[in-house]
């Protein structure tokens, strides 16, 4: 019986598990999103949680924390300077688990972890370049219709 033994072991050896989570928590904070089995996705959750937690207090004692944790200092650069500043106001809940269906080689349940607000800044982005890019040729168009006119 495992009676007060939470947690989830995910068929690995500690020093495994914690390679896995690891890489997991990176790789979200990186990429903002990241498709996984279920049960990994909800082992790194609360890590991923934690780890904002850490970002939204920002001193050198957190920041050591998080490097120690993390694999690249790319992730914990973009965690103390983006991810901190835009969870700050938020009491909780940084992430969400999407299930996306079965994998294709195994069957195994696919789930999608993810920043909660990712989306927007990814959509944002793409809307600001198809702008900017309709902008473009707009000009292009106009500039050709100018020097016609004036031929």
């Amino acid at each position: 019986m495992r009676h007060r033994r939470a947690g989830f072991k995910l068929k690995r050896d500690p020093s495994a598990r914690r390679a896995l989570l690891r890489g997991l928590v990176t790789n979200v904070i990186e990429y903002e999103r990241v498709i996984t089995t279920v049960p990994k996705a909800k082992a790194a959750r609360p890590l991923v949680d934690h780890m904002i937690t850490l970002a939204k207090r920002d001193t050198l004692h957190t920041r050591r924390q998080a490097a120690a944790f993390l694999n690249t200092p790319a992730a914990v650069k973009k965690l103390f300077d983006q991810l901190g500043t835009r969870f700050g106001q938020r009491p909780g809940g940084y992430t969400r688990i999407v299930r996306v269906g079965p994998r294709k080689g195994d069957g195994a349940e696919q789930a999608m972890l993810e920043l909660v607000g990712s989306e927007l800044v990814k959509r944002a982005a793409e809307r600001a370049k198809r702008k900017e890019e309709r902008l473009q040729a707009l000009k292009e168009g106009r500039g050709e219709s100018e020097d016609e006119k004036q031929q």
